[in-house]
């Protein structure tokens, strides 16, 4: 049966319903027939030949057994990271505590459907121990309809103290949220720094205080932020809900304080209780450093769900649009994701699976073919696409500037699928000398596009992410909107399964250096794993393949929210006034 035919014989019913963020009180006919139109035209784009040749179908097999090994690791992964602290740490959270877990927080906060989780596998393996999850859950869900940011400690891992990698994990959320202009909300349940490791975590410029720092910028930007205090809030961690517009303190369990009983005891040799010294009563009738009194955590939430909902925004009629799914299995991207470079399959494969109807209209189709540009669907929602089909040549350079130009020009989200070549051969000659020189130009080209870029940037890196070729793409430096792996990806400077492990010394020291050698391919392989990446917030997670669709339109929609609030015309930064602090001042 012919791709044709087989378009003809999907009905409705083959048909996935997507939310178009569109604010009914500036809709207009016309705006709405040409959107109709648009997508009408869409359908007339060249549909992708999916179909995997045979002369293929070895490679496609050794990808999909790399897979199989891959998501078996990120499977295990996974589950380390879901018991937290562990199940004595558990039990005293639950049980001595009285407090909620985490996910049941977020459960209580979100609304009934799917968020996108940032960073799970940030702080594993660090060198100074496994910090399951950085000790705090960051993503985005939607709170009344409304698309906003969370942070919220995980107090089961090493009590809530926050290490070197929490705070990475709190600034990147803090950086989604500016970027994409996305309301916060920080679930405060800290036990504070970790003091052996302070020089790592304090005084720098993207240390902790950046966080404070953020949270005043994000307020002059008109970015709302709510805080819940949900436990302890000590020393640093006690600025976060006081910076924030509008606090919530959950009584018996939140407290606020520079300095807690112990340091008190130490101090002045006074005994004194947790709620006396910072306790709910105290902040919300005395020092008025929370604006809400809650008695419970289920009430705290609920306040917050209040306080979204009296946001600014015109929020938008949930108006369904049809759109197609691709015409080939999202499965079989387990056997598009390349082992290695030299098992790459075109880059056409792979889009097939993840935009509407596998329909794609390609941007210079015969120039430059080792990058694909052009513009394609996905879940409704009209993207521009930048994929590596092999190496950045300096016509594929010029390309995807050219390209990148016209999406921002358009206003038109851009799609990275970054797979860059290992490295460049050596040049032997005058004339290739003369050829890498002008791709380095031809490449310096296009990074500056991809950097002045007014438009959302998404990347997903699917195979390899090597050396110069990775920044023209999008890479983490370039400060796109968004950046997800696959399991199988390798990040690093140079292929460490190419890398020589035999020395051609000629002297006495020859054993020594092919045994430094070989020492240096095994750090180079284990620090350019995906999770490795991930464990230190070198992007915004691992995801599986055959979810890219879902993860990437979702990312979409978060990117467009910011067009329904409302503005301001006062351009003064939005003041938030605290009263003095009582007793959490000593």
């Amino acid at each position: 049966m012919g791709r044709q035919q087989i378009l003809n014989l999907l009905t409705c019913e083959d048909r996935v319903k997507s939310v178009n963020l569109v604010p009914h009180k500036m809709i207009h006919s016309s705006s709405v027939s040409f959107k109709l139109k648009a997508k009408q035209h869409m359908r007339n784009f060249p549909v992708l030949d999916g179909s995997i040749p045979s002369l293929y179908r070895h490679a496609f097999e050794v990808n999909a057994k790399n897979s199989a090994v891959c998501i078996q690791r990120y499977s295990e992964l996974l589950l380390k990271i879901s018991k937290g602290g562990g199940k004595n740490a558990v039990l005293r959270h639950t049980e001595r505590n009285k407090k909620l877990l985490v996910r049941e927080r977020i459960k209580m906060l979100l609304d009934d459907e799917p968020f996108l989780e940032l960073s799970p596998f940030a702080g594993l393996d660090m060198p100074y121990g496994d910090v399951p999850a950085a000790g705090c859950l960051t993503g985005i869900g939607k709170i009344c309809g409304v698309w906003c940011v969370f942070v919220a400690n995980d107090a089961t891992v090493k009590g809530g103290t926050i290490y070197p990698i929490s705070v990475k994990k709190q600034l990147r959320a803090q950086e989604i949220a500016i970027k994409n202009r996305l309301p916060s909300i920080y679930l405060v349940d800290s036990g504070g720094a970790f003091l052996p490791l302070q020089a790592e975590l304090f005084p720098d410029q993207f240390h902790g205080g950046r966080i404070f720092y953020n949270e005043a910028v994000m307020s002059s930007l008109r970015i709302p932020q709510v805080a819940v205090v949900c436990g302890s809030c000590t020393a640093g961690g006690a600025y976060v809900p006081t910076m924030a517009e509008e606090t919530i303190i959950v009584d018996k369990i939140g407290t606020m304080f520079l300095a807690g009983p112990p340091l008190v005891k130490a101090a002045t040799g006074e005994d004194i209780h947790p709620d006396e010294l910072g306790g709910a009563n105290l902040h919300s009738k005395i020092s008025g450093c929370v604006d809400h009194f809650a008695s419970s955590e289920k009430e705290a939430y609920e306040c917050v769900r209040n306080i979204i909902s009296t946001l600014n925004y015109e929020i938008p009629l949930e108006e369904t649009s049809e759109f197609d799914s691709p015409l080939y299995s999202s499965d079989e991207l387990l056997g598009l994701a390349p082992q290695g470079y030299s098992y790459t399959l075109h880059i056409k494969l792979i889009l097939s699976r993840m935009i509407d109807g596998s329909r794609f209209q390609e941007f210079k189709a015969n120039y430059g073919t080792t990058l694909v540009t052009g513009f394609a669907y996905i879940e409704g929602q009209l993207v521009g696409v930048v994929a590596n089909n092999g190496e950045l040549t300096h016509d594929a350079s010029l390309k995807g500037s050219h390209f990148v130009q016209l999406c921002s020009q358009r206003r038109i989200p851009v799609l990275f699928l970054l797979n860059t070549a290992p490295c460049a051969a050596e040049p032997t000659s005058l004339t290739e000398a003369e050829d890498h020189s002008k791709r380095l130009k031809a490449q310096a080209s296009m990074m500056a596009a991809v950097a002045c870029a007014s438009v959302p940037k998404i990347t997903l890196v699917i195979g390899g992410c090597y050396g110069n070729e990775s920044y023209a793409m999008c890479g983490r430096s370039f400060d796109p909107n968004f950046l997800f792996l696959w399991p199988n990806t390798r990040i690093a400077l140079v292929d460490s399964r190419h890398f020589p492990t035999v020395s051609f010394m000629r002297d006495n020291d020859s054993t020594a250096a092919e045994a430094d050698l070989i020492l240096l391919k095994e750090k180079l392989e284990e620090e350019s794993s995906a999770f490795y990446s991930s464990a230190r917030i070198w992007d915004d997670g691992v995801i599986l393949p055959q979810n890219s669709r879902k993860v990437i339109a979702q990312c979409l929609r978060i990117t467009k929210q910011q067009k329904y609030q409302i503005k301001s015309h006062q351009q003064s930064p939005l003041p938030v006034i605290r009263l003095a602090v009582g007793p959490a001042c000593h």
